[in-house]
């Protein structure tokens, strides 16, 4: 589904990335693992043409995005849910749902993708139907998070970048990201997460990349991760 190859950013002459390389397949969530600083967050706003100065292909269902714009990457299907979560907060929780909903779609070969309602987003976030209409300035923080992936969803999007939903959570709030990540899996979502935690990561994870100064050094498992105490080390862990 997604394929970066050789992606290098530039912040003014900062260069940022080095030639990351990253696959992300139909059904799997997939960490991009490292500590802050590390070019987690950058290597989501590149393959999201949020970055202007970037070489490199970005490969999306098949097709080479790198010279598309963000609003027509969003409209093909690749949601983002940002660190910032950047959630409209003079807005209710329906008419933030509301502006991120778009036409149900497709699998290439013709299979429909189930769609996401208002309904649907409910039923995985039961909180945020109890405040339908509250206005999202008046929420905690765990409760903006979880409405910035329900307006990702009602994009019904192919592939979620998730930019560490789970940073600055309380733990039963940590919980229920791990919850939601996995329901979405078994809903045919697939997940690049960004996270720093490597005990959240192994329990929704297939694989898994750690990323330092801007390169990829480690590629595997979780499993393999885990026991590899080098890249441990490396990512904090």
């Amino acid at each position: 589904m997604l394929n970066v190859e050789n992606l290098s950013t530039w912040y003014g002459a900062a260069q940022i990335l080095f030639d990351v390389n990253l696959t992300v397949q139909r059904g799997e969530v997939v960490a991009l693992m490292g500590r802050n600083g590390a070019g987690k967050s950058t290597t989501m706003k590149a393959i999201m043409a949020m970055i202007d100065r970037r070489q490199g292909h970005v490969h999306w269902m098949g097709h080479d995005i790198a010279r598309k714009q963000t609003h027509q990457i969003a409209g093909s299907g690749l949601g983002f849910v940002p660190q910032d979560r950047r959630i409209f907060t003079d807005l209710t929780v329906l008419e933030n749902l509301e502006v991120g909903r778009q036409l149900p779609r497709s699998w290439p070969q013709g299979e429909s993708l189930p769609a996401w309602t208002v309904e649907r987003v409910f039923e995985l976030f039961p909180n945020l139907a109890q405040m339908s209409q509250r206005q999202a300035s008046k929420m905690s923080g765990g409760e903006q998070q979880m409405l910035s992936v329900a307006r990702t969803l009602m994009g019904n999007p192919y592939l979620v970048l998730l930019d560490e939903p789970a940073e600055g959570l309380a733990p039963v709030l940590v919980e229920q990201m791990a919850h939601m990540i996995t329901a979405l899996k078994k809903q045919g979502v697939s997940i690049l997460l960004s996270e720093q935690n490597l005990h959240f990561a192994n329990l929704v994870c297939d694989r898994a990349y750690v990323i330092e100064k801007g390169q990829i050094n480690y590629a595997g498992s979780i499993r393999s991760l885990i026991d590899n105490q080098a890249a441990r080390v490396r990512n904090n862990q």
